[in-house]
């Protein structure tokens, strides 16, 4: 493995280097890539420290020892999908747990938590992350966790991660964050005070449409050793050659989230211009965006006349997509539910890529311009 560090480096610097120095045999730069599931013992009571691929394997290891550094925690697991990390962390809760989520949340998450409640009989109460004497109320009534995300998915609505831990560690409550908006570069929920992050790793941190993966990473020996038991049972470890191509992406996501970021500003600005735009939800950081387009626009024909930004479900890539969270990600959702939370037919989700700024600005003006026409000039051109 590699050598221990002499001091604190800066994470720019720990994701450019991930899987350097750690084939001390050959001296790879690059992590070399294991796929085998057994590991050949020389005796009985003799490891390599390898057993079987389910339980840890080499290149999911050194990924998982990267992740953890990238958010402060003790321990990181890797597994196959967003949800599968989800899962993970409620593999640690039971049939009556009382668990408090905020009331923005990514479609799947509501779908899941659903499933445990009809299921397995966990109790959920929605708050709204802004008001603390409501928190507190749930909290008071045998509350073990608070899920959350900040940013929110697709509103944008940020919460107060360490005022969040600051009264659920009152009741002895964790904090679960979702934390696939931001990434580690932006904000690091276990130093405001959380007790376990998630990522659907599918996102910015692979960033480039073309793996599926999630991570959970914990604050706690304690808690990691909860997970990494109910990890061995379950099984849903994120394979070798996904691993590798995670911990090889995670060398670029400085360099794309900043262009995102950028990509995502100079959007906010010439967005909130325009006269075919209700309202821009944009939180400050990030690249990602959420705009409400005004009642005379008609979402399809600018889905249509999209030339450049591609109309697709998932976020963080290189390349620039848009959703309809309400016909997508959100669909699970009732009608009110989602009319409560400002999900509606004219809301759009923008997920910022790394192409130039002004052709995306530019793709989405006359995408703009063609479904704000009557129908009947559009046939007629």
């Amino acid at each position: 493995m590699a050598s221990e560090c002499s001091w604190q480096r800066k994470i720019e610097t720990i994701l450019a280097q991930a899987g350097n120095r750690v084939d001390q045999v050959t001296g790879s730069i690059s992590m070399p890539l294991y796929f085998s599931t057994a590991y050949r013992h020389e005796g009985l009571g003799q490891s390599t420290g390898y057993d079987y691929s389910r339980m840890t394997e080499p290149t999911r290891a050194v990924l998982e020892d990267v992740l953890a550094q990238m958010e402060n925690g003790v321990k990181a697991f890797a597994v196959s999908s967003g949800m599968a990390a989800i899962q993970l962390a409620f593999s640690q809760f039971k049939s009556g747990d009382h668990i408090i989520i905020s009331d923005d949340l990514y479609g799947g998450s509501f779908r899941y938590f659903d499933l445990l409640a009809d299921q397995y009989h966990l109790r959920f109460s929605k708050w709204d992350g802004q008001d603390y004497d409501a928190l507190d109320a749930l909290l008071a009534d045998d509350g073990q966790a608070v899920w959350l995300e900040t940013p929110s998915n697709p509103t944008m609505k940020v919460i107060d991660i360490e005022k969040t831990a600051d009264h659920a560690h009152q009741y002895d409550a964790q904090v679960l964050v979702d934390n696939t908006f931001y990434t580690p570069l932006i904000q690091q929920p276990l130093n405001l005070g959380a007790d376990i992050v998630v990522h659907s790793a599918t996102k910015y941190l692979s960033g480039h449409n073309d793996i599926l993966a999630g991570v959970v990473i914990c604050k706690t020996e304690e808690t990691a050793e909860v997970l990494g038991k109910n990890l061995i049972t379950t099984g849903p470890n994120l394979g070798p050659f996904d691993s590798w191509l995670l911990l090889r992406s995670l060398k670029t996501l400085p360099l794309r989230l900043a262009r995102q970021e950028e990509n995502a500003q100079r959007l906010v600005a010439e967005l909130t211009k325009s006269p075919a735009i209700e309202k821009v939800l944009y939180p400050g950081r990030g690249g990602m965006i959420s705009v409400y387009v005004q009642d005379d626009v008609s979402v399809d024909l600018f889905l249509q006349h999209l030339e450049v930004i591609s109309f697709a479900e998932s976020l963080g890539g290189t390349e620039s997509l848009v959703t309809v969270p309400a016909v997508q990600t959100h669909a699970d959702m009732s009608e009110e539910e989602r009319a409560k939370t400002g999900i509606t037919a004219n809301l759009l989700r923008i997920s910022c890529g790394i192409e130039d700024a002004s052709d995306l600005i530019r793709d989405l003006n006359q995408a703009l311009a063609a479904a704000s026409q009557p129908t009947k000039e559009l046939i007629h051109d």
